[in-house]
């Protein structure tokens, strides 16, 4: 059977526990991918959503929210393009003053050994090895 896809507002419940059926539903399931009973599939917009809601919505601390989401895209049991990048991206979303989109599309560079980014967001300039170039 092919995996199911895991939406942000499970991991939200789960990480919240805003609302005690769901949270325990959520707990419930992260339980049987952490054990091997099931795995799922996600995608980085589910990553990205997350950490924007609890950034933006729950006020959580950029470190926190390192701490709560890595363990759990960490999981064998999840599916996750570039999976290796997410440590990358959150050490230089908590170091830097960027946002979670910059610092993964910081990752993804350095990953790929590249250094030069056309952009005109100001924010690059913050990360020492990425050289922003205005087109």
């Amino acid at each position: 059977m092919p995996p199911r896809f895991l939406d942000a507002n499970v991991l939200l419940h789960y990480l919240l526990r805003d609302d005690e059926h769901k949270g325990y539903r959520a707990v419930t399931l992260l339980t049987r991918i952490e054990q091997g009973e099931e795995r799922v599939a996600t995608s980085p917009m589910v990553v990205f959503e997350t950490v924007f809601t609890l950034r933006r919505s729950y006020h959580v601390a950029k470190a926190r929210i390192r701490d709560l989401v890595l363990p759990i895209i960490a999981l064998p049991g999840v599916q996750l393009p570039d999976k290796g990048l997410y440590s990358l991206a959150f050490d230089i979303y908590v170091d830097h003053n960027v946002s979670f989109a910059d610092a993964y599309n910081a990752a993804y560079l350095r990953r790929r050994k590249l250094s030069d980014i056309y952009s005109w967001d100001v924010d690059f300039d913050r990360l020492p090895d990425v050289q922003r170039v205005e087109p």
